[in-house]
This record gives C-alpha cells, structure tokens and sequence, in this order.
C-alpha cells in the first residue's frame, strides 16, 4: 500500500510539473507575440507567471526553451515511429508524415489557423530560435540514429530523414504564410512527401524493406 501511495504522489508530482512547464510557455509565447521575443525579459515572464526568476530557470535553462517546449513532445517521434511499429522504418515514417499531412498537424509546417501562423513566424522570425532549433534538430537525429541501430550509416540515414521531414514541412509553412490556404497547399503537400520519401527508399533500400 505504501509503494502505490508513493507511486501516486509521484505520478502527482510530475502532472504538476508538466502543468508548470505548460503554463509558464504559454504565458511566455503570449508576451513574445504580443512584444516581440527580444523585447521581453526572463523576468517580465517569470513575474506574468507569478514564479520568481530562479524558478522559471529551474524549469527553461535558457531564454529560448520557453518557445521550443512546444517541440519537446516531437523531439523523439521519429525514434519512436521507428521502434513502435513493425513496419519497415521508412515505410512507417512515411505513413506517419502523411497522416501528419492529413491532420493538418502544425509541426508538418500544413495549418492555416492565425495562432499557429504567428508562431511559426515568431519562430523562424527571430535567430536566436532558429539557432536553438538546430539543438531540437540534432537531438532528433540522435534518438533516430539509435532507433536505426546506431553507428555512422544509422546516423547518416537519420540526418537525411530528419533534413527531409524539416525541408518538407518548412516548404508548406512557405507557402501558407504567402497567403495560400492549407487545404489548397495539401494536394502539393502529399505529392512532395511522396516523392521525397521515394528518394529516400530508393537511397537506403535496408529501411524500406527492400533487398540490397
């Protein structure tokens, strides 16, 4: 009975940490478009919050970590796509990229809502996040690299996996800022995810289940 006593409390624990991480972004992410990412301070955040600094920086280390929470869900996906499904692991990668597509999922760069809009724009706007997106990025590779078995042809198979998935969803985002609406950029987007998929099963035949 104590072991599930302690188990819940933990589980507690970490529900309310989640929320302080939830909360305190979104707080952050507000002020950042309403002012500008560099016009608003740590403290300016920490004291909207209602936390004190040294708390804000026990939860984000840095700055910049208060907008890149909203990826710390994606960070892993592709590692996890690949050990979740028995699928050869392009194949399951491809499937999970298109349904992304289907979803309008934001992180597939294809979602026309106004919030999502000014937050990529707040995000690929301003240099200090573009720059500590590459972090999210290379640690993408890594956990995609070990799901992939590991070693140098692992990680340069991630990198080209994760550098298509990026360029994809960057070019969707393009042209949804430029005015175009996701459900007439959908059509293009499948099309491209298509094809750019069959580059990569046709360059790294031992992910797509096909024999060498």
């Amino acid at each position: 009975m104590a072991e599930n006593g302690e188990a819940g409390a933990v589980g507690l624990r970490e529900r309310k940490k989640q929320r302080m991480y939830e909360t305190v972004s979104e707080i952050a992410i507000r002020l950042f478009l309403e002012k500008g990412f560099d016009a608003v301070s740590v403290a300016e955040v920490a004291a909207a919050a209602e936390i004190s600094k040294p708390t804000l920086f026990r939860y984000f280390p840095a700055k910049e970590d208060l907008v890149l929470h909203r990826f710390a869900d994606h960070e892993g996906e592709a590692a996890r796509v690949v050990t979740g499904q028995e699928a050869p692991p392009l194949v399951a990668l491809r499937r999970h990229f298109l349904a992304g597509l289907e979803r309008c999922d934001p992180v597939t760069g294809l979602n026309d809502h106004p919030q999502v809009l000014a937050f990529h724009a707040l995000l690929y706007g301003t240099p200090a996040l573009v720059a500590r997106l590459y972090g999210f990025q290379e640690r993408s590779e890594a956990a995609l690299a070990e799901a992939l078995g590991g070693g140098l042809e692992a990680r340069l198979a991630a990198g080209q996996i994760v550098a298509v998935q990026r360029i994809l969803a960057l070019e969707n985002w393009r042209r949804i800022a430029e005015g175009e609406r996701a459900a007439d950029v959908r059509g293009d987007a499948v099309a491209a995810a298509q094809r750019a998929f069959g580059v990569l099963e046709a360059g790294l035949p031992h992910l797509a289940g096909a024999s060498q």
